[in-house]
């Protein structure tokens, strides 16, 4: 199978059975299979150790971030992933027990990131303010981490197979402790009316968009997040059409 035809082929077999971790992802936390776990549990972990630990894992999920959203995961390799992150397979098996595991550990860790801004909302904040700066951050986002969306974009497309129990779990947890903060504001009459559950969807629908679908707003404008005063342009009128609609009107 050429790296072509396994981009965008649903899990099957083994990876469609392989569940994620639940809970929130630990960026810097090695998923460590049985055997090799066993045989290194007496070994005590010191400050530069666990540096080391971290920063392995961190350059494992970096190179699979890169190969898995160039091929997806059926076109790349586990042997791929080592080399480019610059450890041996064996080594690489210490960390994550499987290439299922690795994807699932690279795309906890960019949900764990993307969703950062929308752990922000709180009861004492100014909501305009609060969904001003979740634009924002989420617009840089999609700058810095344009491969990492798509990515994510194309396991949702895809069903969610090995990513299911994470959004099942971690994001609907954080979700639904953010819809009562939405309601609270409308209550108190600092936000227009509007359901809190499409709100957020649409304002990850706007921000991601720009990296999602680079390459049409290249086709179209022959510029995007590359360009400063794109990003600003972008940001500021996704702001503006987002706050219009959200901005409590007096009537009469």
């Amino acid at each position: 199978m050429t790296r072509a035809q396994s981009m965008g082929k649903p899990a099957t077999g083994a990876a469609a059975r392989a569940k994620p971790r639940g809970g929130k992802s630990v960026v810097g936390t090695p998923s460590v299979g049985k055997s090799a776990a066993g045989a290194r549990q007496g070994r005590p972990k010191t400050a530069n150790r666990l540096k080391r630990i971290e920063a392995k894992h961190a350059a494992i999920l970096d190179a699979a971030l890169a190969l898995f959203s160039r091929y997806g995961l059926h076109g790349t390799t586990v042997e791929e992933i080592a080399r480019t992150a610059g450890v041996s397979k064996t080594n690489l098996f210490y960390y994550f027990a499987s290439k299922e595991d690795v994807y699932v550990g690279v795309l906890s860790r960019l949900l764990d990131l993307w969703l950062e801004p929308l752990r922000e909302f709180q009861l004492d904040s100014d909501p305009i303010e609060g969904i001003r700066e979740f634009i924002r951050r989420k617009m840089l986002f999609s700058r810095a981490h344009p491969e990492a969306s798509r990515l994510f974009c194309l396991e949702m497309v895809q069903g969610a197979p090995l990513l299911r129990g994470e959004l099942e779990t971690s994001l609907k947890a954080l979700v639904d402790s953010k819809v009562p903060v939405i309601e609270a504001w409308v209550a108190a009459g600092k936000l227009a009316p509007v359901d809190p559950h499409h709100l957020i969807f649409a304002l990850w629908a706007t921000t991601q968009h720009y990296a999602d679908f680079a390459s049409q707003i290249d086709a179209l404008l022959k510029t995007g997040l590359d360009d400063d005063r794109f990003v600003e342009e972008a940001s500021r009128n996704v702001q503006r059409i987002v706050l219009d609609g959200l901005r409590v009107r007096n009537e009469g």
